[in-house]
């Protein structure tokens, strides 16, 4: 049975915003090619696993550790057939050689994808601290880096991040050559829409919506002036195979809904 056959099964459900998310995620693989998925979260998990068994069967996945999986096993299931080694130097080298395309979290992010996760207030003092910048900076210049962020809000969406870990347009071009040579970012998903960076300066706009949302909900939830369409899209809404896989194989524990709410 093909995997987008339009098979449903006894499940005919309408899709949840949960999984409209979920393919959000899956679009930012298409036409990947051979490089490997990074997805930091549950729903770009699960939207990476779905991208495999569709429309992107050359990408790469890990269990999550050091191996690289030639099956696609549920989440949180042992892959059955192991294809490679993938050590951490091996990691490494992909990243630094853009070999890979990276779907990070963000604390806060701005206008121009910068993207915060070491901190929350000044420099000197801040009053939160958190993941620390760990591998941003090197992801966002040497590889594709798209974002997921399940609560859109104000706090996350920020007019200025408290500190650059992940690297944005603006950023990048003041840098020079050097940074905007392989700086791309895709794109954003949250649970309320998609968005990108197609504007003339390269700041945020408004891709799609997803169902249920307007943009005056986006634009609320959002703490800077977003780059809007005169007409704004619904994200696409998974097909009935697709729903299948995600409910039946990759997820048959609704692990997406704890991540987004309802």
């Amino acid at each position: 049975m093909s995997a987008t056959d339009g098979t449903t099964g006894t499940d005919d459900a309408p899709a949840t915003r949960a999984e409209h998310c979920v393919v959000a995620c899956a679009e930012q693989w298409r036409d990947a090619g051979e490089v490997l998925a990074s997805p930091m979260g549950t729903v770009p998990l699960i939207g990476a696993r779905l991208a495999r068994l569709t429309f992107a069967p050359d990408l790469l996945l890990t269990d999550g550790e050091a191996l690289l999986m030639a099956d696609v096993p549920a989440v949180g299931a042992p892959p059955r057939v192991v294809e490679g080694w993938l050590p951490y130097r091996q990691h490494l080298a992909l990243v630094a050689t853009g070999r890979r395309h990276v779907m990070m979290g963000a604390s806060q992010i701005d206008r121009y994808g910068n993207q915060n996760i070491s901190c929350v207030g000044a420099w000197e003092r801040p009053f939160r601290q958190l993941l620390g910048v760990r591998g941003a900076p090197v992801n966002t210049l040497n590889n594709p880096t798209s974002y997921w962020i399940p609560r859109h809000s104000r706090r996350v969406f920020v007019e200025r991040v408290d500190m650059v870990c992940g690297v944005g347009h603006d950023r990048a071009a003041a840098a020079g050559p050097s940074a905007t040579r392989h700086h791309r970012l895709p794109g954003v998903v949250s649970d309320l829409g998609v968005f990108d960076f197609e504007t003339p300066d390269r700041t945020m706009r408004l891709r799609s919506l997803h169902p249920g949302v307007t943009v005056a909900q986006v634009r609320e939830a959002t703490g800077f002036e977003l780059a809007v369409p005169d007409e704004v899209p619904y994200t696409r809404t998974p097909t009935a195979g697709e729903l299948r896989l995600i409910r039946r194989e990759i997820d048959p524990k609704g692990l997406r809904d704890r991540e987004v709410r309802p």
